[in-house]
């Protein structure tokens, strides 16, 4: 008879015939939709994207977290299958396939009341022109038109590494603006100021325009196809699962428990 330790490692090699492991990264600092707490993936994406995944047997799926620029060249030089969530920029990545849309953000400008008191912010671009505005790093934050535009205006796009670090500037007065997604500025402004962060007295700020919506998508790398031969089923399958979700409300419960206090 065979020790029983073996039979489950000969049943659990049995269950695994047919089944492909991959590992998808999510953006590490992005609250509350993809980030990382005590050491585990969490957020409105990162649920999603679990679910999804829970569904499609064929595939073992492992979350893995990234710094959103890095991901994004992961994704351009075919070091990572997927990566979620990119906005649709097509012709800005070529070398990125999309999913059905995940989610709507609605993109908005946050400025501090040092710029406030200085000048009327009543028109973007045009009444933001000189300013200093900051960004997560990896951030794409229109198409070729909108970044004419801004350069036109002389406006000074300065990359930091997620929401968090961007507000406190912003707070601190070593930026004049800030753009984000409202509900994650939202979010991380509740702790920020629930935990009182030491350091420069913090400016009140003020959301002053309220740019276009973008949808989250899971991104896949259309780089070294001989590496991912399962992607196009894959995504197939994914799709298939996001629409689900969207239809039986799963997707809306995902949002709901993440923003309860």
């Amino acid at each position: 008879m065979l020790p029983a330790a073996l039979c489950l490692s000969i049943a659990a090699s049995a269950q695994a015939v047919g089944v492909t492991p991959l590992v998808i990264y999510g953006d590490d600092d992005y609250p509350p939709y993809s980030y990382v707490a005590n050491g585990r993936m969490k957020g409105i994406y990162t649920e999603i994207v679990r679910e999804a995944a829970q569904s499609m047997p064929r595939y073992a799926v492992q979350l893995r977290p990234v710094p959103w620029k890095r991901g994004v060249l992961m994704l351009q030089t075919g070091d990572a299958f997927a990566l979620y969530p990119p906005y649709s920029w097509r012709s800005e990545r070529p070398y990125v396939r999309y999913s059905v849309p995940l989610l709507m953000e609605q993109l908005v400008v946050l400025c501090n009341q040092d710029v406030l008191a200085r000048r009327k912010l009543r028109q973007w671009p045009a009444d933001y022109g000189g300013l200093h505005l900051g960004v997560n790093a990896g951030f794409l934050l229109g198409d070729a038109g909108l970044m004419a535009s801004l350069r036109a205006e002389k406006i000074v796009l300065e990359p930091a590494r997620g929401t968090r670090t961007n507000l406190l500037k912003l707070m601190r007065g070593r930026i004049d603006c800030y753009v984000s997604d409202r509900l994650s500025a939202q979010w991380e402004l509740q702790r920020i100021r629930r935990e009182g962060p030491p350091g420069t007295p913090m400016q009140a700020i003020q959301e002053t325009a309220q740019l276009a919506s973008q949808q989250g998508h899971l991104g896949f790398t259309e780089r070294r196809p001989a590496t991912y031969p399962y992607r196009d089923d894959f995504i197939e399958q994914f799709n298939a699962a996001i629409v689900r979700m969207q239809n039986n409300g799963a997707i809306r419960r995902i949002v709901d428990r993440a923003l309860q206090p």
